[in-house]
């Protein structure tokens, strides 16, 4: 017996840290994303496109759903470490996965809730689950949860991996991060086009420091071409939209939240 879920991805354009446990920002969810099929296994592992890996928050949510030992197969085509919240979609796909194949009995909102608190102990997201949970455009500025229904294109590519927890660990960067984000937050009318949501969000993460050299000449270039591009957050990844074709990779705003396969 097995049971498979699929999680989009997401991509935080801008995030204000609050405490230790959460954030305000703005996100929308991808259509790609990672699926995940679990199996009773004599121990726990996490397979990750085929090898034996450590996925810390989805050990940790399978603890905290008390699992059965399981194996995790976990498969996706977006980079790893890059922006796109893989870590908090594998892991709300592998509790929604379990609670079928095991009956754990648990609602939605609890696999979200244990998916976040897992996400949090790892040191590897602030919220990316509650996108990934709702997909489209999702936000929060201060008033609560909002959540808008969006398919665009959008394009991207990696320029590499930055370390999550090591931002989320950096007072400095942090607190630059806290201030550009509230200032971002204040400027930006919600809901409105993904060029505006892009282009406020460029100057955010310009002022945070994260943004390469290279991430701005690209960033720069797109805006040159007619386009609007920013950084996702936290990783080198440039995301962009008015189809300029100058990025390498292409997905689409995922309009459905994770589910079960």
């Amino acid at each position: 017996m097995s049971a498979t879920a699929f999680a989009p991805g997401s991509v935080t354009t801008i995030f204000v840290p609050q405490d230790a446990e959460s954030s305000l920002g703005v996100s929308f969810a991808t259509d790609d994303g990672v699926t995940a099929l679990v199996e009773p296994a004599s121990a726990t592992s996490v397979i990750l496109d085929g090898r034996r890996a450590d996925v810390a928050p989805v050990s940790g949510v399978l603890r905290r759903l008390d699992a059965p030992a399981t194996t995790v197969h976990l498969d996706t085509d977006l980079p790893i470490g890059c922006g796109f919240g893989v870590s908090g979609a594998a892991t709300l796909a592998a509790a929604l996965a379990a609670n079928t194949e095991f009956q754990l009995g648990y609602t939605r909102e609890e696999l979200v809730e244990a998916s976040h608190r897992a996400e949090v102990e790892a040191g590897t997201g602030l919220g990316d689950v509650f996108i990934q949970n709702r997909g489209g455009l999702v936000w929060d500025v201060g008033d609560g949860i909002r959540h808008s229904r969006r398919t665009a294109p959008v394009e991207y590519a990696s320029f590499g991996e930055i370390a999550t927890a090591d931002v989320l660990g950096d007072e400095g960067a942090m607190e630059r991060v806290r201030r550009a984000g509230q200032e971002a937050i204040e400027t930006i009318q919600l809901p409105t086009s993904l060029r505006t949501i892009f282009e406020v969000s460029w100057g955010f993460a310009d002022s945070t420091e994260l943004a390469t050299d290279r991430i701005a000449e690209v960033v720069a270039r797109i805006r040159n071409e007619g386009g609007a591009a920013t950084m996702a957050m936290i990783g080198k990844i440039v995301v962009a939209t008015g189809e300029t074709g100058i990025l390498d990779d292409t997905t689409r705003i995922a309009d459905a939240g994770a589910q079960l396969r």
